[in-house]
């Protein structure tokens, strides 16, 4: 029986990963770096901590890039965008937390941002009182696709694992919460299914109505 709900933020709540492409393209060109690199790179980053995304930039890019200036210049450029034109919420982001609550499932965030930024976006957004525990990127040892970021979550709730659902838009994340045993849920963002996917997704849903019309 599904007793609780552990849910990404990046590109499941918050259309923060369409913002994240912007600073990268904006970043890219400064550093001199192929926009089609750039874009192949960030889909590999996507889901996981600044730690990881930062060992995969350097094996992609090359191991002499300054990769720490050019994290710091996506950050900046992705400060400046949340400042001048805010950061939206998903389609039925508060309605399905609302729905769930409503029906007394309990709720976890399980999000590889550091906590301060969780935090911040999710009282902008008027979220942040939905969630029971926030497990952010700075607050666990290993990123997704590890499962520990999605085990904590769980452990935070009381709860057994294949008692939750975790609801997640990219690979690495949904390894996690899989590897975690929790029953999965893919809302796709920036990364389409695939076969991978596939085989470690139990439900496939174009919008987080999906949860609403089945859970």
């Amino acid at each position: 029986m599904i007793k609780g709900f552990v849910f990404d933020m990046d590109g499941v709540l918050l259309d923060t990963e369409s913002v994240c492409d912007r600073t990268w393209k904006l970043a890219a060109k400064d550093f001199g770096v192929d926009d089609k690199d750039a874009m192949r790179t960030i889909s590999l980053c996507r889901g996981t901590n600044k730690k990881t995304s930062r060992k995969i930039i350097l094996r992609e890019i090359g191991p002499d890039f300054d990769v720490d200036a050019f994290m710091k210049t996506t950050s900046d450029y992705f400060k400046k965008i949340e400042a001048e034109e805010g950061i939206s919420t998903k389609p039925y982001a508060k309605e399905c937390l609302a729905y769930l609550k409503g029906k007394g499932y309990r709720l976890a965030l399980a999000s590889s941002t550091r906590q301060v930024v969780v935090e911040r976006e999710l009282k902008t957004a008027c979220l942040y009182d939905f969630f029971e525990t926030l497990v952010c990127g700075d607050m666990v040892a290993n990123s997704k696709p590890d499962p520990e970021i999605y085990a904590t979550a769980v452990r935070n709730l009381n709860l057994l694992p294949e008692e939750c659902v975790a609801v997640e838009d990219s690979p690495n994340g949904l390894k996690s919460g899989k590897g975690a045993g929790l029953v999965s849920v893919m809302v796709p963002d920036r990364v389409g299914p695939s076969e991978e996917t596939e085989k470690i997704t139990d439900y496939l849903f174009d919008s987080l109505k999906g949860i609403i019309d089945n859970f």
